[in-house]
């Protein structure tokens, strides 16, 4: 194995930063690293360091590997632009990146092309790209989470009780499942889902938390319910969060697939709005009466600001004259569904069983339904 030369000047010191601050939230090795093919010795030099600063092992060739297999399991293939031309014919496979120095070249471009790469990255200017793909592919990248937020369109509207619901049907779908409290004025999510005394991090101990967390890391340090991961606040007063850290928590927080659910706030601040732009899908909970439908057009017009896809849950009883079609017209939004009135949630909470437990109850049923139809190939949004 060829040993990388590592040095701590120009763009290198951003990819060890990366490096040294994802070890410190508890990242050691990753799985599998990358296939490296070239015989370029000082372009083989660069990519043995920034595999090594992605905290990964590659497998060096200087052409494409005759055992197939060498070729199509490595999560991630990095050709140097040395031996493009020789690798074209390969198998085709996805996760496969051109690499080079040289300005940019249409004749690189078409081997790319040729070669299948999804990408070419040029050094040094890509180092810090680069080594983020590199630990992305090793920790599985390519699997990112549906991520689903709620908010209530006034308080009290339900957004926890719908979130926890989601959680835990999600999970006893066997889906790996992250539940986040994303309002610090809540009464804690964790407090819901029964995990409360569980050990685990809280929002106060990633206020100091920036580059790339380890997703797989981040989760195992999350207290856990009922096979629900969940980040929550701590019951003392926590400071804000910076934003910086909220979008490297989230982000950490969606590698590997499965499914996020976030409790949101009512009120977007700049951390909140970091939030609302790695949701897929959000959920405005709308009860069925005239000041809540007034409260959750104003909410309604904030998210749509930084919500790709914003949809209505209308929840009963209903006033005179309304029904969740006409609630989710009067926002101008479409009906995600209707959240059945359920009395026994909030006997069922006093008990200490979190809401949504029972996958017979009403709102057990409305959430798996949910995600029947958001993940029909049970992964895909």
């Amino acid at each position: 194995m060829h040993k990388p030369t590592v040095s701590r000047t120009g763009a290198e010191h951003e990819a060890t930063a990366r490096h040294e601050s994802t070890a410190r939230d508890g990242e050691g090795v990753r799985g599998p690293g990358p296939l490296i093919v070239t015989e370029d010795v000082a372009l083989l030099d660069d990519l043995l360091r920034l595999c090594a600063a992605a905290g990964v092992e590659p497998e060096v060739h200087h052409r494409v590997p005759e055992r197939r297999a060498s070729w199509t399991d490595p999560p991630l293939v990095l050709v140097g632009e040395d031996v493009a031309a020789r690798c074209r014919g390969s198998v085709r496979r996805p996760g496969v990146v051109l690499v080079g120095r040289a300005p940019d070249d249409p004749e690189v471009w078409r081997l790319a092309v040729e070669l299948g790469a999804d990408s070419v990255l040029r050094l040094p200017g890509a180092e810090s790209r680069l080594v983020e793909r590199i630990a992305d592919a090793a920790e599985g990248g390519g699997r990112t989470a549906l991520t689903v937020g709620v908010v209530g369109g006034r308080g009290g509207a339900g957004a926890s009780t719908l979130a926890c619901g989601l959680a835990l049907a999600a999970a006893r779908s066997g889906r790996r499942t992250l539940l986040v409290d994303g309002d610090p004025l809540g009464g804690g999510l964790d407090v819901l889902l029964g995990a409360e005394r569980e050990e685990g991090r809280r929002w106060s101990d990633f206020t100091a938390s920036k580059g790339r967390l380890a997703g797989g890391a981040l989760a195992e340090s999350l207290p856990a319910a009922r096979g629900v991961r969940v980040l929550s606040w701590g019951r003392e007063p926590t400071g804000s969060v910076p934003p910086d850290a909220v979008r490297a928590v989230l982000a950490a927080a969606r590698r590997g697939g499965g499914v996020v659910v976030v409790d949101l706030p009512r009120a977007v601040d700049e951390a909140g709005a970091e939030v609302l732009a790695q949701l897929d899908l959000g959920l405005l909970v709308v009860p069925g009466e005239l000041r809540a439908v007034a409260a959750a057009h104003r909410i309604a017009g904030t998210l749509s600001l930084g919500v790709r896809d914003l949809r209505a849950v209308v929840r009963g009883p209903y006033a005179a004259g309304l029904d969740e079609r006409w609630v989710a017209d009067a926002l101008r939004l479409p009906l995600a569904g209707e959240l059945p009135y359920d009395p026994v949630i909030v006997t069922g909470q006093d008990e200490g069983t979190p809401p949504g437990a029972d996958p017979r109850g009403p709102l057990g049923r409305f959430c798996a339904a949910f995600w029947e139809q958001a993940l029909p190939s049970g992964g895909a949004a």
